[in-house]
This record gives C-alpha cells, sequence and structure tokens, in this order.
C-alpha cells in the first residue's frame, strides 16, 4: 500500500496532469484536494488533448474511481460540462466519479462579486481567472457558504440563497451600481444542477480511509503550485486554497500519518500565469521562444504564461514547506537546441545576496537573480524514455539540480504523450 500526494513545486502548470495520468495506471483511487475550475490539466493519449478542470485526471483509466474532494469549490455548470465532454470521448465517469458531500459550490454571485472587485483595482489587479473561486472560499471561511449536500435539500438551499443575496445585493446595488440577481432564477438553475448532480454525491473521506486501511494505493491530486498557496505563497499573488502537501489532508479528510510519499512536480525552467513577481523572468525573445515552444498559455484560460529560468530558491522552499521526497522534471525537451542555461542560485537586494525564498513582495518585485550558467544540449531529447539516452550535457543538468536541491530527480517528462517518460523510481 501506498499514498502519494503530487504537489506543483512553483506557480503552478508544471505538468502535474500528465504525472498524475501515469502513476495512476498502479493506483486504485485518485483524489483531488483543492482548487476550483480556475486551474486545468492537459493529457495527451494517443495524439488527442484531454483538458481536466475539476475532474481527476485518473478519469482516463478504465476502471480507475476518482474523488472530488471537500477541500475544492465546485462550479457546476463547469462540472457538467466537463461530464458531457468526457462521456462524449468515450469516458465512463458515471461509474467512477465521487464529490465530497462537503465541498462548496460557486454561486452566480461569487463570480460577479470578483469582477467587480478585481475591476475597481486597475492597475493593481491580482490577475483572477474570474471564475467566483476566491469569494467562494471567502464564503466560506466566513461560514455561510453553501455546500454540495446543500443541493440535496431544496428548502434549506433556497433560504440560504436568500439569505447570501440579502448581502450580496446590497454591495452589487450600492457599491458596484449592478443589478441585482434573483434568488429564484438562481434556485431553479442550481436544482437542475442537483438533479445531475446527486448520483455521485458521497461521504467520501470515508470511502478514501477505507481504501487506504485496506491496503489499497492512493494518489491526491493537487492543483496550481507551492507559491500560489494562500499562506506559502507569493501572498496576495496566489489563489485562494492550500495548493500545498498539507492541504491533501485538509481537502480530503486523511490523517498525515497516512501519508507515504510526496513527490514535487516542477519545470525544467520557470514560468507563471497572472500578475505578480517573478525574479527570473525572461521578457526578450528567449522567454518568448519558450513560450512558444513550451506551448505556454494557459489550459483555462489561454492566457500567456511568463517564462523564466529554474530558481532554486524556488524550488528549495517548495521542499521545504512540502516535505517532498522526490521531484518529477518536466518538459525538459522545450530546452533541446540551448547552448547555454542559467540555474538562479541567489537574489541579490539592497547589496546583500538572498539565499533563500524571501517572503516580502517588495524584495522578490526589486531583486537581481544570480546565476549559475551551465552548458546546454543541441541533440533531442523529446520522447527518450531511458536516462542513458539522455545527451550528456541533459544528464550533468540533471544532477546539477539534485546536488543542489539535495533531492532526488526520480521521473522525467520528455515530451506531452502518456509513454515519453523515463521512470528512475516507481512510486507505488
Amino acid at each position: 500500500m501506498s499514498t502519494v500526494v503530487i504537489v506543483g513545486t512553483q506557480w503552478g502548470d508544471e505538468g502535474k496532469g500528465k504525472i498524475v495520468d501515469f502513476l495512476t495506471e498502479k493506483a486504485d483511487l485518485v483524489a483531488r484536494y483543492q482548487g476550483g475550475n480556475n486551474a486545468g490539466h492537459t493529457v495527451v493519449i494517443n495524439n488527442e488533448k484531454y483538458i481536466l478542470h475539476l475532474i481527476p485526471s485518473g478519469i482516463l483509466h478504465k476502471g480507475k474511481r476518482c474523488i472530488i474532494g471537500n477541500g475544492v469549490v465546485i462550479a457546476p455548470p463547469a462540472l457538467i460540462k466537463e461530464i458531457d465532454d468526457l462521456k462524449g470521448k468515450g469516458i465512463d465517469v458515471d461509474d467512477n466519479l465521487l464529490i465530497s458531500k462537503n465541498a462548496h459550490v460557486i454561486m452566480p454571485y461569487h463570480m460577479a462579486i470578483e469582477k467587480e472587485n478585481e475591476n475597481r483595482k486597475g492597475n493593481k489587479k491580482i490577475g483572477t481567472t474570474g471564475r467566483g473561486i476566491g469569494p467562494s472560499y471567502t464564503d466560506k471561511i466566513a461560514r455561510h457558504g453553501i455546500r454540495v449536500m446543500d443541493l440535496l435539500s431544496p428548502n434549506a438551499f433556497k433560504e440560504k440563497i436568500s439569505a447570501n443575496l440579502s448581502t450580496i445585493n446590497f454591495l452589487l446595488e450600492s457599491l458596484y451600481k449592478t443589478a441585482p440577481l434573483k434568488a429564484d432564477e438562481i434556485y431553479d438553475e442550481y436544482m437542475r444542477y442537483a438533479e445531475r448532480l446527486s448520483r455521485y454525491i458521497a461521504d467520501t473521506d470515508v470511502i478514501i480511509n477505507k481504501q487506504i486501511d485496506s491496503g489499497k494505493n492512493v494518489l491526491f491530486e493537487g492543483a496550481q503550485g507551492t507559491l500560489l498557496d494562500i499562506d506559502h505563497g507569493t501572498y496576495p499573488f496566489v489563489t485562494s486554497s492550500n495548493t500545498i502537501a498539507g492541504g491533501a489532508c485538509t481537502g480530503l479528510g486523511v490523517g498525515p500519518t497516512k501519508i507515504n510519499k510526496v513527490l514535487g512536480i516542477a519545470k525544467a525552467y520557470t514560468t507563471r500565469v497572472g500578475e505578480g513577481p517573478f525574479p527570473t523572468e525572461l521578457k526578450d525573445e528567449l522567454g518568448e521562444s519558450i513560450r512558444q515552444k513550451g506551448g505556454e498559455f494557459g489550459a483555462t484560460t489561454g492566457r500567456p504564461r511568463r517564462c523564466g529560468w529554474l530558481d532554486m530558491l524556488i524550488l528549495k522552499h517548495a521542499i521545504r514547506i512540502n516535505g517532498l521526497t522526490g521531484i518529477a522534471l518536466t518538459k525538459l525537451d522545450i530546452l533541446d537546441g540551448m547552448d547555454k542555461l542559467k540555474i538562479c542560485i541567489g537574489y541579490k537586494y539592497n547589496g546583500n545576496l538572498c539565499e533563500e525564498f524571501p517572503k516580502e513582495i517588495e524584495i522578490l518585485e526589486n531583486c537581481e537573480p544570480v546565476y549559475e550558467e551551465v552548458d546546454g544540449w543541441m541533440e533531442s531529447t523529446l520522447g527518450i524514455k531511458e536516462f542513458d539516452r539522455l545527451p550528456a550535457n541533459a544528464k550533468r543538468y540533471i544532477k546539477k539540480i539534485e546536488e543542489m536541491l539535495k533531492t532526488e530527480i526520480q521521473i522525467i517528462s520528455t515530451g506531452q504523450k502518456r509513454d515519453e517518460i523515463i521512470v528512475l523510481k516507481e512510486q507505488f
């Protein structure tokens, strides 16, 4: 039996979807523990691309049970569309998907509030996706959120909508000068969603723990990355949930003593989407070249990702915060054909050298990265499945990262496809 948490080590978009999909072959259950449909996982199987926003990537494997945990916030129309799209491609969703009763629901007023809040910030925008994720988590913490189980109790659901709208409509009309929302219309819409989703709703924490206790292999899937964590990321340019490995415990109802391994997913370079500091960002032709070659555009929003060199301070921070037992290095092939590569080993700020990732945004926005230059490789790594077949300098680059981080690189992805991968250490 083994339980493995998959976590992003940078600002998300590290390729977690592919790694989860690959590891699912030996897993009995896959569970998503946080985030919403502001994140997307892209998986390529037999040249067909699947983009998943809420459902764990494991659903693409026949007969694998998948769970959306209580730490996820769910937009019913987005989830229903995802279910229908997967069914349209022949994926068996009905027999394999479960949704936690305790997961919170994204309501129309969450999207309205987020949109108006972001518009008022002008050039100080955080760069949200506008999908209502933040306001939904806000309601959860403020203790007047609506949970999935409420969809199964029509009268209680209607009362909660009315109570929440009494405040929301005051804000929409008085502060934002926009039209109020109608409780009856929301109720009717969400009762239709309830009819579609009721078959999937369950006590998922009970199911997960029974699977673990019976010796099954369980895979915990996170969204976004460490630096978008609400507590440990580049606040306030973060998401609204705990993206780190600890989020798997709270987001699924599993105790930390039941976690065996934490695998961190890291790109061979660094990207981020949206606003916020990014010390190693390349704002030149090279950055654009990496973006185009790597297809660095958001799976959910299509927004171009900012690209830069690999940053050791970020990865050391991720190793410490998550307690990583290993790393999966992705998109190695995107660095093919580069004569020289740079690795950030520190930041200079006010004449001082930062060797640990700083928590202060003003330092991150004004620091100068310190680089170590290494030789690149001109050969192709695309699709290579054995470590010994990699170009000599690609192997040196990987070993250099391991030495700097004092953490094993256990998986290497050499392309988008499911089988374009090198496994150096099994997780299950």
